[in-house]
């Protein structure tokens, strides 16, 4: 429990560290920082440092990805918040999430219509069977 508590005190992050806790790779880091997704300071000899801030954009991130957006998606809703405040992030996101949703609720639909065809499939078969067993019988 103590190792949790320092643990939320950090000011600073290495790459494996931010990679050991989200479990993914350094090389996902590194990606989303090549988007510009986010922006580690570095040291004297070249190696990435993340702050808080950067710790909680790589959970926007994976939470985004999780739940679908795109990565073009994810950062146009991050880059809201500085932009233009948290108002109209919010409103950005909502938009996307309803987008989302809509998209979800068709597969859905059609899931459901390939489960029927396939309900009525398995039915046809299985009677086309218990006629061929009778016949040979």
């Amino acid at each position: 429990m103590a190792k949790k508590g320092r643990e939320a005190e950090k000011e600073t992050y290495t790459i494996s560290e931010l990679a050991r806790e989200f479990e993914i790779s350094t090389r996902s880091i590194r990606y989303y920082e090549e988007l510009g997704l986010l922006s580690p300071n570095r040291t004297s000899g070249n190696q990435r440092i993340f702050t808080k801030k950067d710790k909680a954009r790589l959970k926007l991130i994976i939470r985004g990805k999780r739940l679908g957006f795109s990565l073009n998606e994810i950062k146009e809703m991050i880059e809201m918040y500085d932009i233009a405040g948290e108002t109209e992030q919010i409103k950005l996101t909502l938009k996307y999430g309803e987008k989302k949703l809509k998209e979800i609720e068709e597969k859905i639909r059609e899931l459901e219509m390939l489960r029927e065809d396939l309900l009525t499939i398995r039915d046809i078969l299985l009677k086309r069977l218990k006629e061929l067993e009778k016949s040979e019988n």
